[in-house]
């Protein structure tokens, strides 16, 4: 017992106590900052980008599309494209997420999630989420499940993973979304009681990410039913997640 205690003291709190401002380390490329007027079309960026999520005249970046692998960059010699650090990333609106560099991370953070009342009245307070890996490659998938563990601990916000869509308040897809799971997809959507929500998690579930191209897709999905958030990420980072749905579940205060 005094050993566990002695560990106790000596560790800490190990978890992050102010999950809406939690700091991250200066190595995470987060939201972009763009100079278009030091862009000289040179297209290094668009020959080196793996999912096309760029684009010029003026220089634009879609993080629904990016991976955040830096490698736009490391090739631009002329400084027109940087990433911050800033994590809050998500959107209600797909097209919010497309950044130029008259949209400062402020400004993107104040209106990119559209809070709604009958969101919150329903949602606030227990939010519960089945999520679906439609042919991901366990990247989203393992910080969602990091979501949960003592550090993050976004059960204290009553939000929570359950096994069973009958359990569920909507669905968290990651992923392309494979021919194989295209129906998988839609009986777990079909099994979620009304009102339920639905979120696309990483580049991958919000455009197809670098899969965008391939034969063996199926985003039908996306063209029949409503999406509410789009989380972007490559994989999503847990403070991403979290804030994303904070954002998105409660008014801000």
């Amino acid at each position: 017992m005094f050993d566990t205690l002695k560990s106790r003291i000596f560790q800490g709190n190990q978890f992050i106590k102010d999950i809406k401002n939690a700091p991250m380390r200066e190595q995470f490329r987060g939201f972009p900052v763009l100079k278009n007027s030091n862009c000289d079309n040179c297209k290094k960026c668009l020959d080196v980008c793996p999912a096309g999520a760029l684009s010029l005249n003026p220089l634009k970046i879609d993080m629904g599309k990016c991976t955040f692998c830096g490698m736009c960059k490391n090739v631009c010699e002329r400084n027109a494209i940087n990433f911050s650090n800033f994590y809050k990333l998500s959107a209600t609106n797909r097209n919010n997420l497309v950044i130029d560099e008259n949209i400062s991370k402020e400004n993107f953070y104040k209106t990119a999630v559209e809070v709604k009342k009958e969101i919150t009245s329903m949602f606030s307070q227990s939010l519960k989420l089945r999520q679906v890996s439609a042919g991901g490659c366990n990247g989203c998938e393992m910080e969602l499940n990091a979501c949960s563990n003592v550090n993050f601990d976004m059960g204290r916000f009553g939000i929570d993973f359950v096994a069973s869509p009958r359990h569920a308040d909507g669905i968290v897809i990651t992923g392309p979304i494979t021919k194989n799971m295209a129906y998988a997809l839609e009986d777990c959507y079909k099994a979620t009681p009304n009102p339920k929500i639905v979120i696309l998690c990483g580049a991958c579930a919000i455009s197809g990410g670098v899969y965008q191209n391939s034969d063996e897709i199926d985003r039908s999905f996306l063209e029949k039913h409503k999406i509410d958030l789009y989380i972007p990420g490559c994989p999503v980072h847990p403070l991403t997640f979290i804030n994303g749905i904070l954002d998105f579940i409660r008014e801000r205060k």
